[in-house]
């Protein structure tokens, strides 16, 4: 199959996802928790099953990484083509009605990812990227800002469930960008947090404790949109390496020099309750 059918595949599937979303939040789910504060709904579960049987007829040959069913290593595969998908990436945001969730679905090929899409049914937005096409929103190409300040930039980041065994750390971080940049957000979706990147929405975006699902296909989106990322330490960029820094590229070094001078300060105690 041409390389066009592989985003043609990944569009369905994220905007199916999305239809199940919007109407599970009609209808009603389940909520469970994989742990102390990690919910999964009925709804995940919906969505990544329709997502593994739309691959499993079209593409039997292709391994698959998702949330919620697993599928084997981040770092080990069989295939050549591996999808990663997150069938609803905000899941707390979707469970208290806080209309700032999405489905994201990346296809790597020889272990680099080659196609990408995200989508936000409450926006209808989708977001798509193929390697060396450009990036788009909606059919309209997108490009990073040219905000070349840190003072005038506007940054997100998210925290992970875990967050309490970190949280002296995190939030000393967090902190030190609240006092060089012009804002920081937190919206509770990394995969919209990249894409937002990538729209010149978000001048800066950093984040630790992340998985592949979280990132994969964000991560093309905003390198094809003309950005930058990289890991924390500005290491390249790995997707199981659980942590990155994504910008426009002309704040990077300044983030990169935050987080240097932050963690050469700690460790940071966790804050007092």
């Amino acid at each position: 199959m041409p390389d066009s059918a592989f985003l043609a595949t990944a569009v369905e599937i994220v905007t199916r996802a999305g239809d199940i979303q919007l109407r599970r939040r009609e209808s009603g789910f389940r909520i469970s928790k994989k742990a102390e504060n990690d919910l999964v709904t009925e709804v995940d579960l919906e969505c990544e099953h329709m997502c593994r049987d739309v691959l499993a007829e079209r593409f039997p040959d292709h391994d698959i990484l998702a949330e919620e069913l697993g599928g084997g290593s981040p770092s080990a595969q069989a295939s050549r083509w591996r999808w990663v998908f997150d069938p609803l990436d905000g899941t707390t945001n979707y469970a208290h009605g806080l209309p700032v969730f999405c489905s994201s679905l990346g296809l790597e090929v020889d272990g680099r990812t080659d196609v990408g899409a995200i989508y936000d049914p409450t926006r209808r937005e989708l977001f798509t990227a193929e390697r060396g096409q450009g990036a788009y929103l909606n059919g309209a190409r997108l490009a990073v800002s040219d905000t070349d300040g840190l003072r005038d930039s506007l940054l997100v980041t998210g925290f992970p469930y875990d967050v309490a065994q970190d949280a002296g750390d995190l939030v000393a971080l967090f902190g030190s960008f609240l006092g060089r940049a012009q804002a920081v957000r937190r919206l509770g979706s990394a995969a919209l947090d990249l894409c937002y990147v990538a729209a010149g929405r978000f001048e800066g975006f950093w984040e630790q404790h992340l998985k592949p699902w979280d990132v994969c296909a964000g991560a093309l989106i905003v390198e094809e949109a003309g950005g930058r990322i990289t890991g924390t330490d500005g290491s390249p960029f790995e997707i199981a390496a659980g942590q990155l820094v994504a910008s426009n590229g002309r704040v990077h070094e300044a983030m990169l020099m935050v987080i240097r001078d932050c963690r050469a300060a700690g460790p940071h105690p966790r804050p007092s309750a």
